[in-house]
Formats: C-alpha cells, sequence, structure tokens
C-alpha cells in the first residue's frame, strides 16, 4: 500500500459502498455497523413490499433514494465526529433539485443542528448548486459551488473538506476544485447530537405534516467520511481511480435505472391500471395534448420528489390511440437563470409556423410581481428529428407578462393557446377586479408579440357566486354547426377563490373570432361531471385524427397526506372524453371508442329481467377492473341503479343510481369502506334530465376509479377505497320494480404503459 492509500485509509471514519445489491440495511465498511435503510415499500401498506431500489453503481453497487421516504440511519453514538479536519467524498447523480424550503440543503450526508452552530452537512440546493457547511467555534458555515451544479441523471464525484490548520473548507467536483471561503475562525468542528443520516436532512421541513423535504433523490455511490483533510491531488487520485474500469469516464446510466419505477405500483390494489397515471409520485392535471407525426402527446403536473404539491414540472407520456401511453423523461423542470425557476405550471400545446409542437406554460418566478407570466418552449424536433419529443428549448424571455389594469393583477395562468391560418390565439386564466373569473383574450402573428384583445367572457359574480373571482384552465373547442345551421363552441372553466365550487364547467355559445369573444346560448353554465372534485383541470383538444374535440381531466385521488405517502402515488387521469353537439343543442359526453380495445373476456350478457333476475345472474361476477354497459327502465322504481365494489354481504359498497323524482344522478358511498382513514363518504351527485328516457349507464371500474356515463349527456367521476380484498360484486338496485333492458360487462385489461 502506498503511503497515499495508508494516509486516506488511516483517516477513514465510514465508508457505505452500497454494494449490497438488495435488502433493507447497508454496512460501514469500516464500523461494521448495519445501517437500516428506510423506505416507504419495506412494509407496504397497499401493495407488495419491496426492498430499497439497488442499482448499478461506478465501483459496485449504488442505491436509489425515491426522494421522499429513503434515507440511511446512523444513531448519534454510532459514529466517530469529525473534529479539527473532515473530507466527505460521494458518487452522485441527482435526479431532481428540490425547491430549497427554509434554505435547507437536500442532503447527501449530514449529523447537524444549523439553529444551534454544530455539526456537518452536504447536501445540493435549488437548480444543482450544492455546498458544504459546518458549525465551526459557535458560527454556521457555509461554502457553496453554486457555478458548478450537479447534473441531473449523471454520476459526479463530489468531495467537501475542512481543515482547522487552515481553516479553509473546499468543494471539489470531479476531482477538481470549484469552490473554497475561509472561515470565520480556526476552530474545530462542534460535535451534534443528532443521528447521522444519508439523503435526509437532520432538520427536514415537513409538509402537511407528514412529507419531509429536503430530501436527496436520486443515486450514491461510494459515500466516505475522513477524519483528514484530502488535499486536492488525493482527491483527483480517487477521481481517477474510480473510473479507471470505465476508461477515465463516468459510466452512463441507463435511463431505466434511474427513472421513476411504476413497477413496483402494479400490484397496489387502488392504484389504476388502465388511466393514465405518473410512474409514480404526484401529478395534478394533464394537459397540453397534441397530435404529431402519428403520435398523442400528452403532459402533466408533476414532482419528482414525491406524492405530494410541490417544485412542479411538466411529466410527458406518448401514445398511439389515447388508451396505451408510454412513460418519457420530464419535458419541462424549472431552471435557473430561465423564466421558470420556481414552477412550470399548467399550459397548453400548439403548433409553432413549421408545423411543430411548441409549449405554452406558466412559468413561475418568485423573484417578481406577478409571479406567473406566459413561457414557450419549443421542440427540437427539425434538429434532431425524435418523434417522442423529448428535448424542447425555452424562449429566454416570458411572451406575455400581465400588465396591472389587465384582469386580475397576480392571477394570470394556465395559457390555452391554438393557430387559425396564420394567427395564433390565447386564453389565460384570471378575473376581474371586484368582479367574476374570467379568461384574457390574446393574438399573436409569431408566438412571440401578443396583442391583448380584452375579457373573453364574464359572468354575474352575484348571480353566480360558485363561478369564483378567478378562472383557471380555460378551454375553447368548436362544436360546428346546430340545427340552425349556426356556428357553436364549448367553453370551458375551472373556478377558484372564495366561495368558488371547483368543478369543470361549461356553455355553449358563439365565438366571434374578429372582436375575440364569446356569447353563451345560456348564461347560466352546467357541470360536464356531477361527481364533485373528481373530475378536475380540464383540457382539450381537435384531434386531427378523427375530428373529434377530446377532454383530458384529473381524476382527483381524495386520500389524505399519510395515505398518499404509504401509497407512493397521488391522482391519476380521467379517461379521454369525446364531447359533441347533439341534435337536441345539448353536449354529449362520451368515453373514447379507443378503449374497447381493453376488452378482455365478456361475463355476463343478457336482456329484459327482472331485478331479481339480473341479481341472480350477476351472483358470480366479480371484479375490480370491469366496463359495464346496463340499460334500466323502472316501474314502480324512484331510483335505481347498480352497487360495485361490493363485499359478498354488503359491507362495503359503492351505489350509482338516478333519482327519476330529482331527475339526479348520484353516487352513496356512506358504505364505500370500512376503512376510517379513507376520506370516501357520503352522497355526491347532480342535475341529469332524461326527458323519461330509460337510464343507460356506461360504467368503467379500475381499482378506486369509478366512472359513469349517463345516456350520453354527463359523467359521474368517483373514488372507492374498500378495506376488504373480497370488495368485488355487483348488484342491481331498486327501490321498487324494474327491469333491466339490457346489460353486458366484461374484464377490462391493463394499458400498457412500456
Amino acid at each position: 500500500m502506498s503511503s497515499q492509500e495508508t494516509r486516506e485509509q488511516s483517516g477513514l471514519m465510514a465508508q457505505w459502498s452500497f454494494d449490497e445489491g438488495a435488502g433493507k440495511t447497508v454496512r460501514d465498511q469500516i464500523s461494521e455497523f448495519v445501517d437500516p435503510i428506510n423506505y416507504v415499500f419495506n412494509d407496504a401498506r397497499f401493495t407488495n413490499t419491496h426492498d430499497p431500489a439497488w442499482r448499478r453503481g461506478v465501483k459496485g453497487g449504488a442505491l436509489l433514494f425515491d426522494g421522499y421516504s429513503t434515507w440511511v440511519t446512523r444513531p448519534a453514538d454510532g459514529v466517530k465526529q469529525p473534529g479539527d479536519a473532515l473530507t466527505i467524498t460521494a458518487w452522485v447523480a441527482p435526479r431532481s433539485y428540490e425547491w430549497g424550503d427554509e434554505q435547507r440543503l437536500s442532503a447527501i450526508v449530514n449529523q447537524h443542528d444549523r439553529e444551534n452552530k454544530e455539526g456537518f452537512i452536504l447536501g445540493m440546493y435549488r437548480h444543482g448548486s450544492w455546498s458544504l457547511q459546518l458549525g465551526i467555534g459557535g458560527n454556521w458555515e457555509e461554502v457553496w459551488a453554486d457555478d458548478a451544479p450537479l447534473v441531473k441523471e449523471q454520476w459526479s464525484f463530489v468531495a467537501a473538506t475542512y481543515s482547522k490548520n487552515d481553516g479553509m473548507m473546499r468543494l471539489y467536483l470531479n476531482g477538481k476544485e470549484v469552490a473554497s471561503k475561509a472561515s470565520s475562525n480556526k476552530a474545530a468542528i462542534s460535535p451534534s447530537k443528532s443521528d447521522l443520516l444519508l439523503g435526509k436532512n437532520n432538520q427536514s421541513t415537513i409538509l402537511a405534516g407528514v412529507f419531509p423535504l429536503n430530501m436527496f433523490n436520486g443515486m450514491m455511490d461510494e459515500v466516505k467520511l475522513y477524519s483528514q483533510a484530502l488535499d486536492a491531488e488525493e482527491i483527483a487520485n480517487i477521481f481517477a481511480e474510480d473510473l479507471q474500469p470505465h476508461g477515465g469516464k463516468s459510466p452512463e446510466i441507463p435511463y431505466d435505472d434511474i427513472q421513476l419505477d411504476r413497477s413496483l405500483l402494479t400490484d397496489d390494489r387502488h392504484r389504476p391500471q388502465y388511466h393514465v397515471s405518473p410512474p409514480a409520485h404526484w401529478m395534478n392535471e394533464p394537459h397540453a395534448p397534441i397530435y404529431f407525426n402519428g403520435q398523442y402527446h400528452l403532459f402533466y403536473q408533476h414532482n419528482p420528489q414525491g406524492p405530494y404539491w410541490h417544485q412542479i414540472h411538466w411529466g410527458h407520456w406518448v401514445s398511439d390511440d389515447m388508451v396505451n401511453w408510454r412513460d418519457l423523461p420530464v419535458a419541462l423542470a424549472p431552471e435557473k437563470n430561465a423564466v421558470d425557476p420556481d414552477g412550470v405550471w399548467s399550459g397548453s400545446a400548439a403548433y409553432d409556423e413549421n408545423g411543430v409542437p411548441a409549449l405554452f406554460f406558466t412559468a413561475g418566478d418568485d423573484s417578481v410581481k406577478p409571479n406567473q407570466r406566459v413561457g414557450l418552449a419549443r421542440s427540437t424536433f427539425l434538429e434532431d428529428n425524435n418523434n417522442d419529443l423529448v428535448s424542447w428549448i425555452k424562449h429566454p424571455e416570458p411572451v406575455i407578462t400581465q400588465q396591472k389594469g389587465i384582469g386580475l393583477f397576480g392571477d394570470f395562468r394556465d395559457p390555452f393557446v391554438w393557430k387559425e391560418g396564420d394567427t395564433w390565439y390565447l386564453l389565460i386564466g384570471s378575473g376581474i377586479e371586484g368582479g367574476s373569473g374570467t379568461a384574457l383574450a390574446y393574438t399573436s402573428k409569431n408566438m412571440t408579440d401578443w396583442e391583448y384583445k380584452g375579457p373573453f367572457y364574464t359572468s354575474d359574480l352575484k348571480k353566480y357566486p360558485y363561478l369564483g373571482p378567478v378562472w383557471e384552465l380555460p378551454v375553447l373547442l368548436p362544436l360546428g354547426k346546430d340545427k340552425n345551421g349556426n356556428e357553436k363552441h364549448l367553453f370551458l372553466i375551472s373556478p377558484v377563490g372564495p366561495g368558488a365550487d371547483v368543478e369543470v364547467f361549461y356553455w355553449i355559445g358563439s365565438f366571434d373570432k374578429n372582436k375575440f369573444s364569446f356569447t353563451p346560448d345560456q348564461e347560466e353554465p352546467e357541470l360536464i361531471d356531477v361527481g364533485q372534485f373528481h373530475f378536475t383541470g380540464p383540457s382539450g383538444m381537435v384531434d386531427p385524427k378523427t375530428s373529434r374535440n377530446i377532454i383530458f381531466t384529473i381524476a382527483q385521488g381524495e386520500r389524505t397526506p399519510q395515505l398518499d405517502y404509504s401509497a407512493g402515488w397521488a391522482h391519476n387521469g380521467g379517461l379521454p372524453v369525446s364531447v359533441f353537439l347533439r341534435e337536441d343543442g345539448r353536449l354529449g359526453v362520451e368515453p373514447i371508442e379507443e378503449l374497447q380495445t381493453l376488452r378482455g373476456e365478456k361475463l355476463v350478457s343478457f336482456k329484459d329481467k327482472s331485478l331479481e333476475e339480473a341479481n341472480v345472474l350477476l351472483k358470480e361476477v366479480k371484479g375490480d377492473m370491469l366496463e359495464i354497459m346496463l340499460e334500466l327502465e323502472a316501474d314502480k322504481a324512484e331510483q335505481m341503479g347498480i352497487k360495485v365494489r361490493r363485499s359478498p354481504n354488503g359491507e362495503e359498497e359503492t351505489l350509482l343510481y338516478y333519482d327519476i323524482v330529482d331527475a339526479m344522478l348520484k353516487v352513496n358511498r356512506t358504505k364505500t369502506t370500512l376503512d376510517r382513514f379513507e376520506r370516501s363518504k357520503g352522497i355526491q351527485g347532480g342535475k341529469l334530465e332524461l326527458n323519461g328516457e330509460n337510464v343507460k349507464l356506461h360504467i368503467y371500474l379500475d381499482r378506486s376509479m369509478i366512472e359513469a356515463y349517463a345516456n350520453g349527456l354527463k359523467s359521474l367521476t368517483t373514488r372507492a377505497y374498500p378495506s376488504r380484498v373480497d370488495s368485488l360484486g355487483l348488484q342491481i338496485w331498486g327501490n321498487g320494480s324494474l327491469t333491466v333492458k339490457s346489460m353486458e360487462v366484461w374484464e377490462m385489461r391493463s394499458a400498457n404503459h412500456g
């Protein structure tokens, strides 16, 4: 062993090489301690138990930290603490960057108490910057590598040193010094009573009482702590030696090794399998649907750090049929020195002057007022010819900034953009000072210079207070001509703010392209879905392939933060819905026909049966992934429908039914679950005028998802989280005699997300 190797080895206090490759512990090769790895699926609540995610590293194995539940713990009394000197080295490959709540680091390794100025922490911060921070002689000292960020999804060798002898703190990236700072005094590192943690900050900010923030998200390998300060040559030599088996270059990371792994959630008994969903963690509204070169693209609000709302990115799916969706890398992420350092919020897609997709998004920048502007990102398709459109370049400046006197200042989000001829049209959600919500209208000839045209439409807030002071997610779709030959459009909005009913409301009316304004046929809006806050966050497109108007929504999960933590995912998309103008002037609402490709075995098919006869035929029909077509004719019944997700004796069941007297489509969830921690309770519903027609229900069950489409007019989206694994039955129900005119039930297969 050389003198340098002797010096390095003699100073080693701890070394985690992560070569185990399996299991729930990792061994410190110096002390021989075996440290537990915390991980949400070590003892899974809703799915199969899994080990933490082990991957290939730079030297042997590596551990993948999920960003919210994975960390390694060494009790405070189980490790020698640094004193006069310290070196930390590690190989890290971040998957995403945190926002940096309370200006705390996403810890790589730490044993510290910042407020008491004790201990040490090495970690990442916003946009990939990173820092060593120490409690030294009663001061809290920090050195930062702001100009040498850690690159996502690539291995980086980080090293941090401190020596009492010269009082210098130094940072090294890939063997080269990138930052240094002299401490206020030359003193020893003050010991900390905290546990030593890898991947989790000792003083994590807690969100919603459950989620620890300031967590590392990505892979780690070869984390070492030394009780001495290695010099630049020694650090460069370690870096070079580690890369020797790889020809002197950092090994590339296969995308499958570092991406979120949806296979971990396949067996979750509540997670939908044929509804579009993120591979894991958080999503809210899907948006920016667009068809290009034979593929449908759909984006979504996504937090890659965990199943909670924070640090929003644009996730990305692609599909040939709007049924089977492939996961693609994050399309847009918050970036330093860009228009969106604090979040990439909802928007839409449009075709640019070359017919290639461009993304319009709400760019979050908390350093300016208002902090919401319109950003633009262009596809690099013409340069790279990548049909999956995985690469986007952001315009360096916002293309629209809200001016005072235009809308409700500070509320300016969710641009909806389309192109007709040589003009781009844009609607953006806002409000009128002292009045109702609105969508503000703009036009452009080049996508970057926009002219304000005024409010698109405003409602009477006193008359319709549930429409709220701010409208989000405006969507305008052409419906074609009515029976009188008049062109009609569909205008969708989602109200927010005090008094708002956060649902998807719509008007059918006339769009004046010259004035860029909208006149509804009826002043009072309607709901597409009556499930009460389960069908929200609308986006829409005209499908160039079929000329259909397609609407996408988020299906809210409704669960508590603790349940989202345990599950590892939050929310999913609703089924794609086709909307159209019926001959009677009403809005038609139907699931897209392509969903029939997922049909498996037909479990039952019959006609003209009494309630009792039908239930005999349904006795052995069970499932939590089903498609049901049902027509009911009332005899003496005034309420009639079907119980789904029913346990054998009815301890758990969810009742979908139509109330003839009240003309309402309803769901009764008072017996949906026996789990007292789930929120699935009560009776919800809304108006549905059938004018004497039989009740026709088209129902999709997908584990916790329940979607019912009634007579092609309304949908009712809701959730069921039964506690019993045998809550799989069906039963026709009525408060009087009825006839089941027809019923068909199919098993449904999982959609392909590969």
